[in-house]
């Protein structure tokens, strides 16, 4: 049996543009998940958490309570 290798993506092994973090940048802000902006860029999941790690951008969803939460309600 042998293990298959992964297909690299298109911009494997190619420098990262101004372009590319400034898309990066609108995707996160608009709480699209790390998979799908490297789909979107062309990119690996690894790809797109360093270039965001680098830049300072946040990729955690901003819509979403922690824990489930909601407020309760007073009687």
């Amino acid at each position: 049996m042998t293990k298959k290798a992964k297909k690299k993506p298109a911009n494997h092994g190619k420098p990262i543009t101004k372009a590319v973090v400034s898309e990066v940048k609108r995707l996160a802000k608009a709480n699209t998940p790390t998979r799908v902006i490297g789909i979107k860029i062309q990119r690996t999941e690894a790809s797109v958490r360093n270039i965001a790690g680098k830049e300072g951008i946040s990729l955690k969803p901003t819509n979403q309570s922690p824990y489930n939460r909601k407020k309760a309600k007073k009687k």
